[in-house]
């Protein structure tokens, strides 16, 4: 398997009944090393970029090419034994080489024996022939725990980079991502919950921030906190509703080619890709950063082949035909008209029922008459700085009714989220359908 600097390969020395052994060995590139990783040159050492330990360690190499090479266990899927998901199993692993140069044996027992492994560490000497040198960062390291594949895995993906504190790539908001879905399940209660974020996102105190606070609060945190996390969860769980609505949609619409407009960084993307209904999958955004960012957030550069081969990202604006946008069963603009100008709606109308013709749109946005149980929110005031318009029920309502009529579609008006007396719900869905 190829990596962004040389191949990972993977080898069963021993398959019975009984007993598996399966060895992932990586054979990285030092002259791409030089070429394109981060930072390996050190503090005072000039050649630091051509002479590094970075071959021959476990790092975040290694969980690049355990996602590669084991994604559909990483994600607990099994197509031939879906039973064997959720069964521990007892497992041995030997990594052959760590570094920890900060925190050594100890940082190591600290990371692993709380979620239940028996650790064997073997620190490895600077050189045998000169023992007055003294032992260097580097560790053997053997683990046993009877424990879910998917779980060796996710610990494994997270906490090999965490041990060195060296990533090969840049870090940004896009590891928040990656950590919180691995760290699932686990992460939140670990007693070094701390020490992980931090060293896993290299300490950069805005990111360690932001992934603290996707995860549960501490019981020692102050109220500010715990009330700034309450809210926050509160639009997230507003927006997973929207999104899971959506998806739902879709698949009882029978639609296999699915065109989601305004697609921004990526998350209805994510989940019509675990969905094998979809057979074709697009994504359009103006933003071409959005869809840079939507790109980190699908694992881009990590997903298989034949996943690629389902979905295709474009940038382009919903006001102007566009080609590429024709030929699909469904299309999904989620809280995407209220960023256009009111005078440039028949543009997206004309673009989108006329022209493009999907078999089923699905249109969300907010209602505006949910608007005043925001609290220190003015009855002028939207939701977000970018809104153009925000609608009510009956204002939506009369929209989507002109344009169902005009273009030979059928209309249904669906709440989205909890219903509240005489205000509705937080927010609204149309679900067109052409001429049936």
């Amino acid at each position: 398997m190829k990596l962004s600097h040389g191949q990972a390969h993977v080898f069963y020395s021993e398959a019975t009944n009984e007993k598996a052994t399966i060895c992932l060995l990586l054979d990285i590139d030092p002259i791409s090393l030089v070429k394109g990783v981060r930072n390996l040159s050190g503090k005072g050492f000039a050649l630091g970029h051509y002479v590094n330990d970075r071959p021959y360690v476990s790092s975040s190499f290694m969980s690049v090419a355990i996602v590669k090479a084991f994604s559909t266990a990483l994600n607990g899927k099994c197509t031939n034994k879906p039973e064997l998901v959720d069964v521990e199993i007892p497992f041995e692993v030997k990594i052959s080489v760590v570094s920890a140069p900060k925190g050594g044996a100890l940082l190591i027992r600290k990371l692993f024996e709380p979620l239940g492994y028996e650790l064997t560490i073997e620190r490895h000497q600077l050189d045998e022939k000169f023992e007055a040198w003294g032992d260097s960062k580097y560790y053997t390291v053997q683990l046993k725990n009877k424990i879910k594949t998917k779980d060796l895995l996710s610990h494994l993906y997270v906490l090999l980079p965490v041990l060195d504190n060296d990533k090969h790539y840049y870090v940004s908001e896009n590891e928040i991502d990656k950590l919180v879905s691995k760290g699932e399940g686990w992460l939140e209660d670990h007693p070094e919950r701390s020490q992980i974020i931090n060293r896993y996102l290299l300490h950069f105190k805005s990111l360690s921030k932001k992934a603290t606070d996707r995860f549960l609060v501490d019981d020692g945190d102050t109220d500010e906190a715990k009330e700034h996390l309450t809210e926050k969860k509160k639009v997230e769980t507003l927006h997973s509703k929207r999104l899971k609505m959506v998806l739902e949609k879709l698949e009882e619409s029978g639609a296999e080619r699915v065109l989601d407009l305004g697609c921004g960084e990526g998350k209805l993307l994510k989940m019509l890709l675990k969905k094998k209904q979809f057979k074709k999958i697009v994504g359009m955004d103006i933003s071409y950063s959005e869809l840079n960012r939507a790109k980190d957030k699908l694992y881009w550069d990590e997903m298989s082949p034949k996943q690629k081969e389902r979905i295709t990202l474009f940038q382009g604006a919903l006001t102007y035909r566009d080609k590429r946008m024709e030929g699909f069963d469904a299309a999904a603009l989620v809280e995407v008209i209220e960023h256009l100008e009111e005078d440039r709606l028949e543009a997206m109308e004309r673009v989108v029922f006329e022209l493009a013709k999907p078999l089923t749109v699905i249109v969300t946005t907010p209602n505006k008459e949910y608007n005043v149980l925001f609290e220190n929110m003015s009855e002028e005031q939207m939701r977000h700085d970018d809104h153009r318009f925000e609608w009510t029920r009956a204002e939506f309502e009369k929209w989507g009714s002109k344009v169902a009529t005009k273009n030979n579609y059928f209309v249904d008006f669906l709440p989205i989220g909890d219903e509240e007396q005489d205000v509705g719900a937080p927010s609204q869905m149309a679900i067109f359908r052409y001429g049936n």
